[in-house]
């Protein structure tokens, strides 16, 4: 078994051999481009930590980043719908136990504090990292931090899943969508002019500034290069009046942004273009999940059938004296 650490890309590409690309990973948040983009775009001045363990013949990439002298955090900020362990296959427990092993010995050389978040737990990441790094000697305290709301499809028409929407929510779309005030267009292709018409949108609606536009931007043409982006607009008068940003891809949809201009909210363009993109992802897209990222909003629960937590756990090296009286509170909450 065999650990490594790098600090920068160009290294991580070297060694990971295909393994963290789009054809490797199906989830947009594990791939070695989704990492870069977020250094690029979003977090230029945070240095990367990213850990590899090898037996030779199976991989786990663990990327973290630098959080001050001694402290390192997920690879990660407010974009991530999720962060995780990745492993290039799979493996059984056994195995991914022994691989997370080798990077909490590793990591324990050079950080005393690793906080990780928002990890899933459907997939028993959060379980798994934390068991691999108490074993190697690091008290682990897990707790929730956020929520997931997403929508299993399980095969049904848009038609048959609309049925199951509250009675007022599809009353609105029925007497808005009559009056033929709001039309709707749904791209696949990036092109400045609609990115322009996006945040236009954006830049009036009850949503608090962008924390780096153009981060997203640079993603809605990654995307659309692949085929996965969907950017639905929704206009009143050839003003554009609602948009969001949504990708698809292996099955599942994300979305990652929406928002509607509040002088127009009495036709409701926001729920039109929802209705619409909702129908776009499941009849033509055929997709089997439509994931609305994290956050406990109340509007989510109009659309989505289920809820999943996120959790965030905290990672302490116990020689370390800094780290002392919060392992001493920690073992107070047991």
């Amino acid at each position: 078994m065999k650990g490594e650490y790098h600090d920068n890309f160009l290294d991580v590409q070297a060694s990971a051999r295909g393994n963290l690309d789009r054809e490797a990973q199906p989830c947009l948040f594990d791939r070695l481009d989704w990492f870069d983009l977020l250094h690029r775009m979003a977090m230029r001045d945070r240095k990367p930590a990213i850990y590899r363990a090898s037996d030779g013949a199976r991989d786990l990439w663990f990327p973290l980043m630098e959080d001050g002298p001694g402290n390192a955090t997920a690879f990660a900020n407010w974009y991530n719908f999720s962060w995780r362990p990745i492993f290039a296959g799979n493996y059984d427990e056994v195995t991914k136990l022994a691989l997370l092993r080798e990077i909490s010995v590793k990591a324990s050389e050079k950080f005393r504090r690793i906080t990780l978040s928002p990890l899933p737990g459907e997939d028993d990441s959060a379980r798994l990292t934390a068991t691999a790094f108490e074993a190697a000697g690091w008290v682990a305290h897990l707790e929730e931090c956020d929520e997931n709301h997403f929508l299993p499809v399980n095969g049904r028409s848009f038609d048959e899943y609309w049925k199951g929407r509250p009675g007022q929510l599809r009353s609105t779309v029925k007497r808005k969508g009559k009056k033929g005030i709001v039309s709707i267009r749904i791209e696949n292709e990036f092109s400045e002019s609609t990115w322009t018409d996006y945040e236009s949108v954006y830049e009036k609606s009850w949503k608090p500034t962008e924390g780096n536009p153009e981060f997203l931007k640079e993603l809605a043409r990654q995307e659309s290069g692949v085929g996965a982006l969907r950017l639905g607009l929704a206009y009143i008068d050839g003003r554009p009046a609602a948009a969001q940003f949504w990708t698809v891809e292996n099955g599942v949809a994300l979305i990652h942004k929406l928002a509607h201009d509040e002088a127009f909210l009495s036709a409701s363009p926001g729920t039109l273009l929802s209705a619409a993109l909702f129908q776009h992802a499941i009849d033509i897209d055929q997709v089997a999940e439509i994931d609305f990222g994290t956050g406990s909003d109340k509007y989510k629960r109009d659309w989505m059938e289920e809820m999943r937590p996120r959790y965030s756990l905290d990672l302490l090296w116990p020689n370390h004296p800094a780290n002392w009286a919060r392992i001493a509170k920690y073992k107070l909450l047991k």
